[in-house]
């Protein structure tokens, strides 16, 4: 079905033409998409059947008595009868207006029912980007309430600076370790770091009284606070380089940088 014959059959043309309103023209127009068109014949016949059923399922009979009660009103003036063709017309009018009517209703229930879907979609997009923004917030929240905990914990007056600078080894390096013994809590940011061949690694250890302990591998990418595990009784921190992946017992002799907790 192309364009033009879809635009007219949106119209309402055929409806105007079933009840005698169109004009010169349009009726013009009307019947020569009718006789032109397969689509536009088939759809006025199926609207003027429809027209006709609605009307014949309207239609009240009217009480035999009504006619003898207008004839005496008039005192037997002379009554002229409607021809069958006449009262046909009358009725097909009716029908039509009433037919009209309907698919009107329908038109109207039909896009009153296609909003309604419509809002519904956007109302659930709504509730999706509430329900998203109010997950952002509480991210958001959990992330501020651990910042704050670490600003406390770096406010706590129990709570030690430590900063490491790199020997000739690795001259930027420089790292910060925050310690609280009372709370058992350990940090450290790193601030520089020099690069290191693909292979290599730094690694932070505690000297507990000879042992060295590993506390994680150091990289880059933690330019922020980053926990590392409390050792009590530490002695002291060492940075070591180290293969790829950290190793199982310090490269005292590669060690970079070194502090006294004692």
């Amino acid at each position: 079905m192309n364009e033009k014959i879809t635009t007219f059959l949106n119209s309402d043309l055929l409806d105007k033409y079933l009840m005698g309103t169109t004009t010169v023209a349009e009726t013009e127009h009307v019947e020569t998409y009718i006789s032109k068109y397969t689509e536009v014949q088939n759809a006025y016949n199926t609207l003027q059947n429809n027209l006709e059923i609605v009307a014949k399922s309207n239609a009240i009979e009217a009480p035999k008595h009504i006619l003898n009660n207008v004839l005496n009103e008039f005192n037997d003036a002379p009554v002229i009868a409607l021809s069958k063709r006449a009262r046909y017309k009358k009725w097909y009018k009716l029908s039509v207006a009433a037919s009209v009517a309907a698919i009107t209703f329908a038109a109207s229930t039909y896009l009153f029912y296609n909003q309604n879907q419509k809002l519904s979609q956007e109302n659930q997009v709504v509730v999706d980007e509430i329900f998203d923004l109010r997950s952002d917030i509480e991210m958001n929240n959990k992330k501020l309430d651990a910042v704050m905990e670490q600003f406390k914990r770096l406010n706590d007056p129990e709570t030690y600076k430590y900063i490491m600078k790199g020997n000739e080894r690795a001259r930027n390096l420089k790292t910060v370790a925050y310690i609280n013994p009372k709370e058992k809590t350990s940090m450290i940011d790193v601030v520089s770091l020099p690069q290191l061949p693909e292979e290599k690694c730094y690694q932070i250890w505690a000297d507990l009284q000879g042992r060295m302990v590993s506390l994680g591998i150091l990289s880059e990418t933690d330019r922020q606070l980053k926990r590392i595990p409390f050792t009590e009784n530490a002695r002291g921190l060492n940075i070591t380089i180290e293969p790829k992946g950290g190793n199982t017992i310090a490269s005292l002799e590669n060690t970079v940088a070194e502090i006294s907790l004692q």
